[in-house]
C-alpha cells in the first residue's frame, strides 16, 4: 500500500475506534472505574497482566479481581492483611490463578513501599535513562526482588530475554498516551509518548504485516521496535497511536484470521 494511503487508512481507523465507546468492551474499561491516579495505576497493571484471551473474559475477570480487592485497589495492596490475601485464591483467569493475584498484589506493595508508586518507579527511571527498554528490564528485577512463587513470574515479559513485552506496553500506553478522546490516561507526564512502543500480540502482528509495517516473523522485541519505527514515520511524536487502528482494521474485518481476541 502507498504511504498516502496507508496513512490515511490508519488515521481512518484511529478517529474511528480512539473514542469513549471503545472503552467498556475493553481490558481498561477496568482502571477507568476509578478516579485516583494510584487505584487507577494498580488496576490499570492487573487488567493489562491478564490480557490475553477473550476480550469479554478479560474484562470480566478484571472486574472480578476489583471485587476480591474490595474494589479499592491501592488500599487494598498497602494494607491487606495476610487472611484478606488469602481470600484471592479463588481468583483464576487461565493460567494466571489465585496465588499469582497474591504473590502480584505483594510485589506491588513493594514497589510502592520503596519508589512511591508504579508510576514514580517509571518517571523517575525513564528520566535517568531516557529509554524505556532499560526501564522495563529494571521494573522486571525490582517487581520480583521479594519473596514470590517462581512460577508467577511467567506472567511478567522479560525484555532482556527478547519478549515483545504486549502487556507491558499496552499498560504503558494506557498511563503516558493523552489526548482529547478520552480513552487513555496520560497520568505519567515525565515520561513523552514518542519514548512508547506498540504492543505487539499475535492479531496485531497479522494485520501489521498485511498492511507491510512488519516483515520479521516472529513476534517478539525486535518486532516491536520494527513496527514501532514505522509507526513513528508517520507520527514521530506519538506512534502508539495507531494501536487503535491495527486493532481496528481487525475488528472492521480487514483480515478475516482475526477474531477480535487478545494475543
Amino acid at each position: 500500500m502507498e504511504p498516502a494511503l496507508l496513512k490515511e487508512l490508519l488515521e481512518t481507523l484511529y478517529d474511528r475506534y480512539n473514542r469513549p465507546e471503545f472503552i467498556a468492551d475493553d481490558p481498561i474499561a477496568v482502571p477507568h472505574r476509578f478516579t485516583e491516579q494510584s487505584d487507577r495505576e494498580i488496576a490499570g497493571f492487573l487488567a493489562a497482566t491478564i490480557a490475553w484471551g477473550n476480550r469479554r473474559s478479560i474484562v470480566r475477570n478484571g472486574h472480578r479481581m476489583m471485587l476480591l480487592m474490595d474494589n479499592a485497589p491501592a488500599d487494598f495492596v498497602r494494607n491487606a492483611s495476610p487472611h484478606e490475601l488469602a481470600q484471592l485464591a479463588s481468583f483464576a483467569h487461565r493460567t494466571f490463578n489465585g496465588d499469582d493475584l497474591r504473590d502480584f498484589v505483594v510485589a506491588l506493595r513493594g514497589i510502592m513501599t520503596q519508589y512511591g508508586g508504579i508510576g514514580a518507579f517509571f518517571e523517575q527511571r525513564y528520566e535517568a535513562l531516557h529509554d524505556l527498554r532499560p526501564v522495563l528490564a529494571e521494573f522486571r528485577r525490582a517487581f520480583f526482588a521479594g519473596p514470590h512463587a517462581p512460577r508467577c513470574e511467567k506472567h511478567l515479559s522479560s525484555i532482556e530475554r527478547g519478549a515483545a513485552c504486549k502487556r507491558l506496553c499496552m499498560y504503558l500506553r494506557w498511563m503516558v498516551r493523552r489526548d482529547d478522546r478520552g480513552v487513555d490516561f496520560g497520568l505519567w507526564r515525565r515520561i513523552p509518548m514518542s519514548a512508547l512502543y506498540l504492543p505487539l500480540d499475535l492479531h496485531v502482528g497479522v494485520t501489521g504485516r498485511a498492511l507491510g509495517l512488519l516483515t520479521r516473523r516472529q513476534n517478539d522485541w525486535r518486532a516491536v521496535e520494527q513496527i514501532t519505527a514505522r509507526l513513528r514515520e508517520f507520527d514521530a511524536e506519538d506512534p502508539v497511536r495507531y494501536d487503535f487502528s491495527l486493532f481496528g482494521a481487525g475488528m472492521d474485518g480487514y483480515f478475516k484470521d482475526d477474531d477480535g481476541s487478545i494475543g
